[in-house]
């Protein structure tokens, strides 16, 4: 019999463990083997007293059962534990090259029941820092890493989620009502994470004074490189307070001899920060690569993509690069998936409009259109619907360019027009996978149309979009497409219009009397003026007034009377008359209720619906 053999047979009662992370690391081949599992946590453990025998894995057969190592690798690094009694046995794997340090995290992080942490894939919040001082988090081993989105929790690294000395001492440091939320890593990964935070600078102006009179090294701008680059700091902290913000896009601007950085706020862009044009080049590249765009190509616009953890949020970044007379302008729009699906209920729909769109799903099949601009909030909209319709009975499957959110038990596919699948020979494509439902990210042509049609008159239910004005242009427009209007009454369920507006800040709006002027606008006698609300500003709402968006919508559900003047190719005023007698309701009326109801201005409203009629 072999040496190794000889102490896999001596030690195999020695490959339970418990599940404290940090019992894993520690474990000795020579160990206790009375070890008594941990209780908080269930791994398929029976605690049944009259089976005490009973007994966990211990590392080496816990990630033998990840696939992440095998039997064989398992007896070499039991060799090698015996013949360095002092090392730890996840110390020994990483050192052998059997797993990587982040595959080990992972690992503890999964027997545990704790979020692992990946500090190459993490944005730490630099006001956590100031929480914990460096030596309180080498004395511990804890890493604070942001707040949780509900401010309920902060996220902090550590080695030993179970060290209840750590997380006190924690506590007594956070405000109070503040929980600590463990994330789960080896050691080394903790150290090395620890001395990276506290050692370099981590704000915007702490890392642009860092760069001050130093030339930049573009060598270590690469993929996965270190965090003492301060360029990868740089773009980390100025992505990261865009993100902390709640900015849906981040503006990276150059001009001649500056560069710009803008956020958009709730559909309005803010300057954020005004840079030296020689950090341009180096931010760009590093902004490039991370996208997975040529960093070589200067000529030509590129669209990329990136995702990392953000405040402790996983957020998605869509990117896109066009050059221009001063430089690439890069933008980049910011897929935040723990925001990404929200309830209907949510979105601001009154509750007409709310149960027209309930009825308009419970039709079997036809199709749906919202339509709007760009930035309108349909995307949003139409994966709040498909979520709804999202059961395991049904099969749905979406065609987008790009695929946004990661929606479960949803087939999503993505489109590129002019260098792969596209709209049309996708709808093709998805008729023979069986599907239910089928979501088209737009109707851009004839083809994409025709399937669409044809989809919905052959039973599914069809969700699409359109670049339309309002709900009664999506009619002429597939008309323009060379769709028949004998074929198109009857096929389209419902027609939707839909706009984002302004919401007011809930802590500073101000009140007042409506004036001759307002009433008038909004069509009410001035006899009785209503009580309106304005903008102030306070801290809560970085002294904007305002404080998010809500959806102002229209919607045509299509029934018998008005099939019958689509099928005689009506004109769209013929249309609209009909509509309105049978109790259409517009966005204009949608968004007088809103400013009723003291949800937002009329300031934010006249910005995106058409008043000029009445001014």
């Amino acid at each position: 019999m072999s040496e190794i053999e000889n102490i896999q047979d001596t030690h195999k009662e020695d490959l339970s463990f418990d599940m404290n992370p940090q019992a894993l690391l520690d474990e000795d081949v020579d160990g206790i083997q009375d070890t008594e599992p941990a209780k908080d946590l269930d791994v398929g453990i029976d605690e049944n007293i009259d089976k005490p025998e009973q007994k966990t894995l211990r590392l080496g057969d816990h990630l033998i059962q990840l696939g992440l190592i095998d039997e064989d690798q398992l007896n070499v690094a039991l060799y090698d534990k015996k013949q360095h009694p002092g090392k730890m046995m996840g110390e020994i794997l990483v050192d052998l090259g059997f797993v990587t340090a982040e595959q080990l995290s992972a690992a503890l992080a999964k027997s545990s029941g704790f979020e692992s942490f990946d500090p190459s894939n993490t944005v730490i919040d630099p006001d956590m820092l100031e929480y914990i001082d460096k030596p309180i988090a080498i004395k511990h081993q804890v890493l604070p890493v942001a707040f949780s989105k509900d401010k309920t929790e902060v996220l902090v690294a550590m080695a030993d989620p179970y060290n209840v000395m750590a997380i006190d001492s924690l506590q007594q440091l956070l405000p109070r009502g503040v929980n600590v939320r463990p994330l789960v890593c080896t050691p080394v990964v903790l150290s090395n994470a620890i001395d990276a935070a506290y050692g370099y600078a981590t704000s915007v102006e702490g890392i642009l004074k860092e760069l001050a009179g130093g030339s930049i090294d573009m060598e270590g701008l690469a993929e996965g490189a270190d965090y003492s680059h301060p360029i990868v700091r740089l773009v980390n902290a100025l992505v990261f307070n865009g993100v902390k913000s709640g900015a849906s896009d981040l503006h990276f601007e150059p001009e001649e001899n500056f560069i710009r950085v803008r956020y958009r706020h709730d559909g309005i862009l803010h300057s954020a920060y005004i840079l030296h044009k020689e950090y341009w080049g180096a931010i760009a590249q590093r902004l490039k690569i991370i996208s997975g765009m040529n960093i070589a190509d200067k000529l030509m616009p590129q669209d990329g993509r990136f995702g990392i953890n953000v405040a402790g949020r996983e957020a998605d970044f869509r990117v896109s690069c066009l050059p221009t007379v001063h430089g690439e302008n890069i933008v980049l729009r910011v897929l935040d998936k723990s925001a990404g699906i929200v309830p209907l209920e949510k979105l601001g729909f009154s509750p007409h409009n709310l149960d027209l769109i309930r009825k308009a799903q419970s039709r079997p099949e036809g199709i749906i259109i919202v339509t709007g601009p760009t930035g309108s909030g349909k995307t949003t909209s139409l994966y709040s619907m498909l979520n709804e319709a999202n059961t395991v009975d049904v099969n749905i499957m979406t065609l987008e360019d790009p695929v946004e959110y990661s929606l479960p038990m949803i087939r999503q596919a993505s489109v590129r027009e002019g260098g792969g699948l596209s709209f049309g020979d996708g709808v093709k494509s998805l008729l023979r996978q069986d599907p239910d439902i089928i979501f088209i990210g737009e109707v851009r042509d004839e083809t994409t149309a025709e399937q669409a049609l044809k989809a919905a008159m052959t039973g599914h239910q069809v969700y699409t979009t359109l670049h339309t004005n309002d709900c009664f242009g999506a009619i002429p427009r597939l008309r323009d497409l060379n769709l028949k209007p004998g074929m198109l009454a009857g096929a389209i369920i419902a027609s939707f219009a839909q706009r984002l507006v302004r919401v007011l800040c809930r802590k500073c709006k101000e009140p007042h009397v409506a004036t001759e002027e307002e009433c008038h606008l909004l069509g009410i006698p001035n006899d009785n003026p209503p009580e309106l609300f304005t903008a102030k500003g306070c801290p809560a709402c970085r002294n904007t007034g305002y404080e998010g968006r809500t959806a102002v919508v229209e919607i045509l559900f299509l029934d018998d009377d008005l099939n019958d003047v689509i099928a005689e190719d009506g004109h769209k005023t013929q249309l609209r008359d009909l509509a309105i007698k049978k109790g259409f309701k517009s966005m204009r009326d949608d968004s007088i209720i809103k400013l009723l109801d003291g949800v937002t201005s009329i300031e934010a409203v006249t910005k995106v619906i058409d008043f000029s009629d009445r001014m």
